[in-house]
């Protein structure tokens, strides 16, 4: 076995401590990666409060891995020593379903496994990415371009991908009208992503603060949803809506922007249900999805896309001593626009 540095959480009221995890020995095809970076997501929150269902403390979250290659399974054919790597949301599936054979692995019909709060195909359970090392089958890691910096590339396998997913499944591109919900960690990579692809981009939150940041990213346009006339203005606007937020918000009133066949994708994921008036989408043949993150290949895609188009979001690396505070710096959206851990201070 493998002993790791790492940060971890008892329960939902506790604050983060000090710990030594094990990795397991590697296994034929298995990887050992050095995490350079890891990045906080909001997912990351919700599990360690955990406000989406019960969790088998001590917990390690992370799932916005970015490391080094420091030895390898003795079939491992992908990748070697020194290679830059990154792991994101789900560390296997099995592989054999008609949604993995597609690509599509993080839509498995028996369940991925997520890098964190999850169960390995040994039993064991998933410690994630606020730790020294990992250890992951190199089917489920993905190779960082060397123009990313690792510490930038950390987000990208969460809040990169998360967006990248629905932008390139609905065709957001030229002579398509998108709108980004929220400027937070995922919003601010939807707007970069959808304006490098070439559609109109419009920022849709809650004021006007962070109006610069949002042009300056390759918005368009940006509206405060707070502002009385906004909705009667923009109503039957946009091809597509991202919502990022992770909150329970009036979303009938954001259906009434979609024009004819237009379709809201909610990548956030509140706590609580969302009221869905139905009437609010018949009218004009609109749509309600959902999405996770993508698959293994759409993964690799998303970052070669973001290295040639120069994206990368915007950070705030931290010390491992900081966790609890980044925590609920989130909480009172006081950061632009993700925290880093920097994994030498763990």
């Amino acid at each position: 076995m493998i002993t790791a540095k790492a940060r971890a959480v008892d329960g939902p009221d506790q604050s983060f401590r000090a710990a030594e995890i094990k990795r397991r020995d590697l296994d034929l095809h298995d990887v050992l990666i050095e995490i350079k970076y890891a990045g906080i997501c909001h997912s990351d929150i919700h599990t360690a409060h955990g406000e989406w269902g019960p969790v088998n403390y001590p917990l390690v979250p992370g799932h916005e891995i970015a490391g080094i290659v420091t030895d390898v399974g003795a079939e491992v054919s992908r990748y070697k020593v020194g290679d830059r790597v990154g792991v994101g949301c789900m560390v296997d599936s099995c592989g054999e379903c008609e949604n993995c054979r597609q690509g599509e692995e993080q839509y498995c019909l028996k369940g991925n496994v997520p890098t964190y709060a999850g169960v390995d195909k040994y039993g064991e359970p998933t410690l994630g990415g606020y730790s020294t090392h990992i250890v992951v089958t190199e089917e489920f890691i993905v190779r960082i371009p060397d123009n990313i910096e690792l510490d930038v590339a950390a987000p990208l396998l969460c809040a990169g991908i998360t967006t990248y997913s629905p932008l390139n499944h609905w065709g957001a591109g030229p002579g398509k009208k998108v709108a980004v919900v929220g400027l937070g960690g995922l919003g601010h990579m939807a707007v970069k992503i959808a304006h490098a692809m070439g559609a109109e981009v419009t920022v849709l939150s809650q004021s006007l603060k962070k109006k610069e940041d949002g042009l300056q990213f390759g918005a368009d346009h940006y509206y405060a949803t707070s502002e009385p006339d906004t909705f009667a203005k923009l109503a039957g606007s946009f091809d597509l809506i991202i919502n990022t937020v992770s909150a329970n918000i009036d979303i009938n009133a954001y259906f009434s922007l979609l024009t004819l066949d237009g379709t809201l994708v909610n990548v956030g994921a509140p706590g609580e249900p969302l009221a869905v008036n139905v009437m609010s989408l018949i009218g004009h043949r609109r749509s309600f999805a959902g999405s996770m993150i993508g698959g293994i290949r759409e993964t690799q895609e998303m970052l070669d896309f973001c290295a040639e188009h120069s994206i990368v979001p915007m950070i705030e690396v931290i010390s491992a001593d900081q966790i609890d505070e980044a925590y609920q710096r989130v909480l009172a959206s006081d950061v632009k626009y993700r925290f880093v851990i920097d994994t030498s201070t763990i």
